[in-house]
């Protein structure tokens, strides 16, 4: 019998069986399709690609505000997604996880197809396999939600989105998480006109709120429409020229059309074909598999991580998960899930990224001071011609540490990872003040929101200080 045995090849699967060899466990890890999971083969990975893309198609109609002439950029789409297509074979040959897992002896069975419990132990493939282990780590994953709505099959997933051959004239996305505002930003930067339709009171629900209403008011700023509170929908059906949504709010309906319709109102657990039951595994009604706080299931050999806990669903936490997962398995469950510092971030025009409490969570425990710096009063961004934004800092009054950091605008994905480490590590924000970061920066902007956080404090903050008085 192996000693561990891991359900499904995404970050959390791919650092549990590592981290299972590594402890000196027969490991075997069984995929039912690529190694990699959606993370590397149909998430970030072309995502970000393709938010690069536009990134540089903003760019370059910028250029002749600094004395270069150029004609206006053509988007050659199918041209993009070869490149996209390249970057992930590039992405999955050059992994060095794959790399360490091989040379640590793992037994990986990849495209298998669906795995199903037998027993606790026990588990059978679609492609015949047959697999025991003492102990189990189910890293599935999660799949977008699909629901009975009449005309559903008319709509399209983020993936579908993704592969189309040209840029559609008109886009409708449902949705206000990471990955709708992704989708609309793209697509709206690539010349669709975009609709983004929000069932709930703000998009981006999950962030500090300021982030949530920036981000907001530059989308419409550009042109796109963003309507939240939008109701229930009823029904899509088939027109001329695209799909219409049929949808109604306190009893009056409405409609809006488009040439394509993108679904994105969250995930559910890729557990359906699992047969949890046969193995005493509990899951919620969307079937993500409950779990304490060592990411034990209800069957005390059987532990899950990554997206299909249904907790953060995002790499940084799916990676953390499944080396705890592991570890706990094989060590005995005495490591906690440390959830101190949550980080986020969406590839968007702005950008948005988060580490730490949000604003409204940090009031229920903390007295806090707030800190914000602007993005059209810093240098950096004035020099880039990038003035839409801030630097937001929240920290705890009475120990002057760093309780949560939020970013809006260019390089706020790098802004956002330095305030992780320094939360992580505990840092005093009049610390983080007198660190000697380069100039002119962008993650400059995160020492002027410690400098003005430290004098609201009366604490000494050095350099920064001066420099943030000054410029």
């Amino acid at each position: 019998m192996t000693d561990v045995l891991v359900i499904g090849a995404g970050p959390a699967g791919a650092i549990a069986a590592l981290r299972a060899a590594d402890l000196g466990a027969r490991t075997v890890l069984v995929t039912s399709s690529a190694f990699g999971g959606m993370a590397a083969n149909d998430g970030p990975v072309p995502v970000r690609t393709l938010a690069y893309a536009a990134r540089l198609f903003r760019g370059a109609r910028q250029l002749d505000q600094y004395g270069i002439a150029v004609g206006e950029p053509i988007l050659d789409y199918s041209r993009l997604l070869a490149r996209v297509r390249e970057i992930l074979g590039d992405v999955v040959a050059h992994s060095s996880l794959r790399e360490q897992i091989d040379a640590a002896g793992v037994t990986v069975y990849e495209e298998a197809g669906n795995a199903s419990f037998a027993d606790p132990h026990t588990i059978v493939t679609e492609s015949g396999l047959r697999l025991h282990a003492e102990k189990i780590i189910i890293c599935t994953g999660g799949v977008g939600r699909r629901d009975l709505t009449p005309g559903f099959e008319l709509t399209n997933t983020h993936s579908s989105a993704l592969a189309l051959t040209e840029v559609p004239s008109s886009m409708l996305v449902v949705g206000g998480g990471a990955t709708a505002v992704q989708v609309a930003s793209i697509f709206k930067a690539f010349g669709s006109q975009v609709h983004l339709f929000e069932r709930g009171p703000r998009i981006l629900s999950t962030e500090d709120a300021d982030v949530a209403s920036a981000v907001t008011a530059a989308f419409r700023e550009a042109g796109m429409i963003v309507r939240e509170n939008f109701g229930d929908i009823e029904s899509f059906e088939k027109t001329s020229t695209g799909v219409r949504m049929n949808f109604r709010k306190d009893g009056t309906r409405d409609c809006a059309e488009a040439a394509l319709i993108v679904m994105a109102t969250g995930w559910v657990a890729d557990t359906a074909k699992l047969n949890l039951p046969a193995a005493g595994v509990l899951s919620d009604h969307r079937g993500f598999v409950k779990v304490d706080p060592y990411l034990r299931t209800s069957a005390s050999n059987i532990f899950a991580a990554g997206d299909v806990t249904g907790q953060l669903m995002l790499v940084p936490h799916a990676i953390q998960q499944g080396f705890l997962a592991a570890s706990n398995a094989l060590l005995g469950p005495t490591t906690r899930l440390d959830e101190g510092v949550n980080t986020s971030a969406g590839f968007t025009d702005p950008e948005y990224a988060s580490a730490g409490m949000t604003e409204a969570k940090a009031r229920e425990t903390h007295d806090i001071v707030i800190s914000t710096i602007q993005f059209d009063s810093t240098i950096r961004t004035i020099i880039d011609g990038r003035k839409v934004g801030f630097c937001k800092l929240i920290v705890d009054r009475r120990t002057a540490k760093i309780l949560g950091c939020h970013v809006v605008g260019e390089r706020a994905v790098e802004i956002a990872q330095v305030a992780a480490i320094a939360i992580s590590a505990e840092m005093r924000v009049d610390d983080l003040a007198r660190v000697p970061l380069a100039f002119p920066t962008y993650t400059g902007n995160l020492a002027y929101a410690a400098a003005a956080a430290g004098r609201q404090l009366d604490l000494q903050v050095g350099w920064a200080g001066d420099a943030a008085s000054r410029y």
